[in-house]
């Protein structure tokens, strides 16, 4: 499995961004897929995540400014981003859960993208 996210960049506050996932195969074939995001000094956290069924969560500073969402012509999860305010700068990274089973036995792997910078200056 392999992820590659890209689309950071330097922006102003009040721009716009938008990352993409690229995933091997389907993002169909995965639970879930969410980005995270960690500032410096800050541990990585949780912005949005979209499942399989096409449900999505998202952080509630995320909420009203970004969407996820996912191309599956391209199997890529994307994220927009509006509104960034500097308190957004981050490495933003990609994680897709993929469940497997072997016997009775059911497992959960996580796999993560390489992340992309996100700058966002006053």
């Amino acid at each position: 499995v392999q992820l590659q996210a890209s689309g950071g960049g330097l922006v102003q506050a009040g721009g716009s961004l938008r990352l993409s996932c690229a995933t091997s195969g389907s993002t169909f074939r995965f639970n879930v897929i969410g980005w995270y995001r960690q500032a410096p000094g800050k541990q990585r956290e949780l912005v949005a995540a979209i499942r399989s069924s096409g449900s999505t969560d998202y952080a509630d500073f995320a909420a009203g400014r970004f969407a996820i969402s996912r191309d599956n012509a391209k199997n890529t999860v994307n994220l927009q981003m509006n509104s960034l305010k500097p308190e957004d700068t981050a490495v933003y990274y990609c994680k897709a859960v993929l469940t497997t089973h072997k016997g009775l036995t059911r497992y959960e792997n996580d796999y993560w993208g390489q992340g992309t910078l996100v700058t966002v200056s006053s």
